[in-house]
């Protein structure tokens, strides 16, 4: 194999590509699933795990409605595969933002397609693409849009705020 022949110090230099903000793709291994939208990779060179939270798709919480469906999508899409990861940004949490591919297929498409996810409209620039996606799998009934036809699906940006406010004490 062409790693076994460079040296520590190219070896080095190939592992720093995976720790910078790039526009390029890098090929690694998911390790660990969190949720609908969120996964952990291992990159073997640089020996360093790293979050990737998919650009511009928010799924259900893990304790939402729909939530452990999702995750499980998300996990036989891609688990212990080898995925394409284009760095888009880093969130609040460090995580990096990316466009995931697994197996060639686009992460953030397939689970807004199969009704795991909905596009995250405030982070949606430049994924315009996934709005047809998302009225398709509508229309459909497909996953989460089928889940409780008599109560409509609550986004998880707006779960995350309904439960922060049952959570925060009142002060008077």
């Amino acid at each position: 194999m062409i790693f076994k022949k460079l040296n520590r110090a190219a070896k080095l230099a190939l592992s720093i590509v995976f720790l910078l903000p790039t526009p390029c793709f890098s090929q690694i291994r998911v390790v660990g699933i969190t949720d609908g939208d969120t996964l952990t990779v291992y990159d073997q060179i640089a020996n360093v795990q790293k979050k990737i939270r998919i650009s511009a798709i928010d799924s259900p919480e893990k304790k939402q409605a729909f939530g452990q469906d999702a995750k499980k999508t998300l996990s036989d899409l891609c688990f212990d595969k080898t995925v394409e990861i284009k760095y888009i940004d880093t969130d609040r949490y460090g995580r990096t933002v990316a466009d995931v591919a697994c197996g060639g297929i686009d992460a953030g498409a397939y689970m807004v397609g199969k009704g795991m996810a909905w596009v995250y409209d405030k982070y949606s620039s430049g994924h315009e693409f996934l709005y047809p996606i998302q009225q398709q799998a509508k229309a459909a009934t497909l996953g989460l849009w089928g889940y409780r036809p008599d109560l409509p699906a609550v986004a998880p940006w707006e779960w995350r705020k309904l439960k922060n406010k049952q959570t925060t004490p009142i002060t008077e």
